[in-house]
């Protein structure tokens, strides 16, 4: 009989003896997993909501311009609008709408010149105080605008200061009344949800936009691609980096006391947000130009590393940390609140957890169901130790806490669903590999005859977690698709790949065994060097205890 199952037998046999193994091994020995910087929670952990706290004053402010100030605005609003769509359809009478040339001559000078002015009187008229920092370079210079933090809907003051840029658009934006016509005057890049090559054409359209030497007009990207409340720059898009030509960063602030001009996805709704800011006496807003930046030979060769780059340039000109966040997060919160759970449950820095551990959208969607499973509400969405045993359909144990520890990355009790993607990529789906599983099977087949009855399922399970009493019928069953009473290697490997938390249980209970029996053997070694100590001793006080003897004698 081997070695190790020698030892398996005997922590079979004696619990009292398998629980005092894993309080030392525990006890004694080093962390496994060392915690990985690049896997450091975000400074700002949700950029995607927004509080308005209203004084008394404040609503008595907006009270008040609402019954005096808001009637002119609303008639300037009106007929700023309705010249704004005439000059627009004039400018785009008679011409495809295809997009399929650039717009030139009169009819740019007229979209670049007049329809900008209109816009500066538009947002004039809902209060805006409009104050441009910077120079704007030229289509030569840098082909494309990108603009951040991307905070608003009344981000569009870009687009009037930059020069009446062509912007992203999704096509149906087009068909909507009186804007669709100002839209068209800017020949923008439309985008298709129904065309699955859209993507591909639009990556394709801006590329020969940005490359014509100024033939089209500049193109301006919004490149977080969502809202955010303005602490921090989230993920890029590589869209606007992905032509490799000098772009020009322009950044926007809105230095107001009270900020209504933020709209994400927890907050306000854009109708309570446009009726507060029309109903304040000013609304500040600073549009800044950065120098053009033009990207290196490494940059070249890698477009993210370029839109890294950019990003991290205008978080320094902003002061304002960055972070991994991107749409898929905001699509991971909404996931999160059908399943009742809090919204921020669902951020895990989508674009950093997915490309370390090579996850896909379907994987986060998976895991995130299973993750509300598991979850309780009363700790804002959050695992703990009692509902992660539950989870497992075992008993709060020394092993069972030790797995949870790798788990909970920041030591705070619980495991957040961002903890739980990376403990489950990292720490199980390595450990449940065909070898682990086979290994598995054979420590739990005692008597080797191929099948695992509940008796020997239990046995083990009750000695290497130090729980004499536990009651395994439950995840037996569970374990025993065909209930025949005994589980096959199908039945057994099945589980485990579903489940990989098992395996991870188990390999963590293997390091275990080797640790004490590797402890065992340092003890015999020491033992055995000591022997000759020891027996010298022995002669010593043999010959004291004579010497001591006749001494005693000559006394007597």
């Amino acid at each position: 009989m081997s070695e190790r199952r020698q030892f398996v037998l005997l922590i079979q046999t004696d619990e009292s003896f398998a629980r005092s193994l894993v309080r030392m091994v525990l006890q004694q020995r080093t962390p496994l997993l060392p915690r990985q910087k690049s896997f450091i929670p975000p400074q700002i952990p949700n950029p995607f909501i927004h509080e308005i706290n209203l004084t008394v004053n404040d609503k008595i402010r907006m009270v008040i311009c609402g019954l005096f100030i808001l009637p002119f605005r609303i008639v300037l609003f009106l007929t700023v609008l309705l010249t704004s769509w005439l000059v627009a359809t004039i400018v785009t009478c008679c011409i495809p709408k295809d997009n399929v040339e650039p717009i030139k001559g009169w009819r740019r000078t007229v979209t670049k010149h007049f329809i900008s002015c209109l816009g500066r009187l538009f947002f004039f008229s809902m209060g805006f105080h409009v104050r441009v920092i910077g120079k704007r370079a030229s289509s030569l210079e840098a082909p494309v605008f990108v603009v951040a933090p991307h905070s608003s809907f009344f981000d569009g003051i870009a687009v009037i200061t930059s020069g009446m840029p062509s912007i992203v658009s999704r096509e149906e934006n087009i068909s909507v009344p009186i804007f669709g016509s100002i839209l068209c005057a800017l020949q923008p890049v439309l985008v298709s949800r129904v065309d699955p090559d859209s993507r591909r054409n639009t990556i394709n359209e801006i590329t020969k936009r940005t490359t014509s030497k100024g033939k089209w007009p500049q193109v301006l990207i919004f490149p977080e691609g969502t809202c955010t409340n303005r602490s921090c720059l989230i993920s890029f898009k590589p869209g606007a980096f992905l032509p490799l030509v000098p772009v020009q960063p322009i950044i926007l602030r809105y230095p107001n006391t009270l900020d209504t001009v933020t709209w994400t996805w927890q907050g306000y709704t854009v109708a309570k947000l446009l009726l507060m800011t029309v109903c304040q006496v000013c609304t500040n807003v600073e549009v800044e130009f950065l120098p053009v930046y033009v990207p290196s030979e490494e940059e070249e060769k890698d477009y993210f590393l370029y839109a890294n780059n950019v990003r991290d340039y205008m978080a320094r000109s902003l002061g304002i940390p960055f972070t991994d966040h991107t749409y898929e997060d905001c699509r991971l919160m909404l996931t999160a609140r059908d399943l009742t759970l809090p919204m921020e449950a669902g951020l895990v820095e989508f674009t950093k957890i997915s490309r370390k551990l090579n996850l896909k959208w379907n994987n986060f969607e998976k895991q995130l169901e299973v993750y509300a499973s598991i979850a309780d509400l009363s700790k804002g969405g959050r695992i703990g130790i009692e509902e992660f045993a539950n989870h497992l359909k075992l008993p709060v144990s020394d092993l069972l806490r030790e797995l949870f520890a790798l788990f909970d990355r920041n030591k705070d009790g619980t495991i957040d669903f961002r903890e739980y993607v990376i403990g489950i990529a990292i720490l199980c789906h390595p450990a449940n590999s065909e070898d682990t599983i086979q290994m598995a099977f054979k420590l739990f087949d005692i008597d080797g005859d191929g099948s695992i009855t509940e008796n020997e399922f239990s046995s083990l399970l009750r000695s290497s977690l130090g729980v004499p009493d536990l009651d395994v019928s439950k995840l037996f069953q569970d374990m025993d698709a065909d209930e025949s009473g005994k589980l096959c290697y199908e039945e057994f490997k099945n589980f485990f790949l579903s489940h990989p938390e098992y395996s991870k249980l188990f390999t963590t209970y293997l390091d275990h065994q080797k640790y004490y029996l590797h402890v065992l053997q340092q003890e015999e070694e020491e033992d055995k060097n000591l022997e000759p100590f020891i027996a010298g001793n022995q002669d010593n006080n043999s010959s004291i205890e004579e010497a001591t003897s006749s001494s005693d004698k000559k006394v007597d």
